[in-house]
């Protein structure tokens, strides 16, 4: 062969080895970039998951205090409807110990007074707790049930409590019955 074509062939070697790398490089930078393209999808993928899992952990603990805190508002309240069915009790005892004030017997008197201590006493320890409400105290619809409106006897005691029909009782922090009470017009 000759020098000339034993060059031309080397040359051609070179030309396929550098063109075989360029290919090859092109091929790894492909490559590399599909892995870092992938890598960051799989990272933002795992931000996701991550986010939908915080807000779902943190969605679970709302529910469990929203639970406890009702299932404490039914133990408060689970007796609700026995207490409202003492009130009219107590609103008898009430009634009952001014007539029996009024007798001469001293003893009565002391041994009901006893019975119905003790049974506001009961009462209060199971949370019942009774509506404060004076004479003269300001009118508010939203703490007090309006039975009538007569005219005052007063200047000062228009638009506020008269008399006190009924007395109110809550239970806890609820309010299960309210006063009835008479207005100054």
């Amino acid at each position: 062969m000759s020098k000339k074509s034993k060059n031309a062939e080397d040359v051609k070697d070179q030309v396929e080895e550098v063109l075989e790398t360029t290919i090859e490089s092109e091929d790894q930078e492909k490559a590399e970039d599909k892995e870092v393209d992938i890598e960051t999808q799989l990272k933002e993928e795992l931000s996701k998951e991550k986010d939908k899992f915080l807000r779902l952990f943190a969605e679970f603990e709302n529910y469990k205090k929203r639970t406890s805190k009702e299932r404490l508002e039914l133990f408060k309240t689970a007796s609700q409807d026995v207490m409202q069915s003492m009130l009219p009790v107590l609103d008898d005892f009430d009634r009952a110990s001014k007539e029996i004030e009024k007798s001469e017997d001293k003893n009565l008197t002391k041994g009901v007074e006893l019975i119905h201590n003790k049974l506001k006493e009961t009462l209060k320890n199971k949370g019942l707790a009774e509506v404060e409400v004076n004479v003269g105290d300001a009118f508010n619809a939203d703490d007090h049930e309006a039975i009538t409106q007569i005219p005052a006897p007063s200047e000062d005691l228009k638009g506020k409590i008269v008399d006190i029909i009924e007395k109110g009782y809550k239970l806890g922090d609820k309010v299960i019955r309210f006063p009835k009470v008479v207005t100054g017009q």
